[in-house]
């Protein structure tokens, strides 16, 4: 289920099949809406208004958006993403917020997948798809094993890292123009020392301060920009953070 314009809009652009879209009678005239429905109308979706408060009933988000709209996500395997660029593989991550912005950055920074494994919150969670802001469409996300992913990607030669918070290889001295999966575990407890050991190696984010540890979505994005930045062949050091 997706909610609010954007993200139907964003849907409706990439071709997503759909089952239907359901807008709210009292926003039928608005321009965005009328926008969006015409466009629907063009792919041969089916719009239909729906009277005043049903779509509070039956939306996730707090605050009812006027467009919801039922879609079909086709499941895709871990054998059919190309082992190239950065693929990230987010374990037992339990909040949909940080797995959207994890998306949403993947997308920006070119990554070629991402990729849910053990407990992790769906990918299709009504607050996850909110969180993509769209980004859900623009590139592969699957659900997997963790053990098939990297035994799969390292038969192709893939290097396999594993985030911690200290004690691995800076995040920048990686070599990440080559085909790369890194590993992310959830918000409370990070990876298991069992999960590290799969892995070639662990790398970590260098930090200064006095916090703890960095938020995993803010962590991923670091390493999907750190990649996008290498494979854009620069040469000089690139910039430090300002995060």
């Amino acid at each position: 289920m997706l909610e609010g314009p954007d993200l139907v809009q964003a849907a409706l652009e990439s071709g997503a099949q759909f089952e239907a879209i359901y807008v709210d009678a009292n926003e039928m005239s608005s321009p965005g809406v009328v926008a969006l429905t015409n466009k629907a109308n063009d792919l041969g979706v089916r719009v239909f208004a729906l009277e005043n408060g049903v779509l509070a009933k039956v939306a996730d988000a707090q605050t009812p958006q006027p467009v919801l709209a039922a879609v079909r996500f086709a499941s895709k395997d871990v054998e059919s993403i190309a082992c190239q660029g950065l693929i990230l593989v987010v374990h037992d991550l339990k909040d949909p917020g940080n797995a959207g912005t994890i998306i949403r950055s993947a997308d920006a920074a070119g990554t070629s997948a991402v990729i849910f494994t053990g407990q992790s919150v769906d990918p299709y969670n009504p607050k996850t798809l909110r969180a993509t802001a769209g980004s859900i469409f623009h590139l592969d996300v699957c659900v997997a094993a963790l053990d098939a992913t990297l035994a799969h990607f390292s038969g192709l030669g893939a290097q396999t890292l594993a985030t911690v918070v200290r004690g691995g290889t800076s995040h920048r001295d990686v070599n990440y123009t080559i085909a790369t999966v890194v590993v992310i575990g959830n918000e409370a407890e990070g990876l298991s020392e069992d999960v590290i050991a799969k892995c070639d190696r662990s790398i970590s984010i260098p930090m200064v301060g006095r916090s703890e540890s960095l938020n995993a979505g803010v962590a991923a994005s670091l390493i999907a920009f750190e990649a996008l930045w290498q494979r854009g062949n620069a040469v000089t050091p690139p910039p430090t953070p300002s995060l």
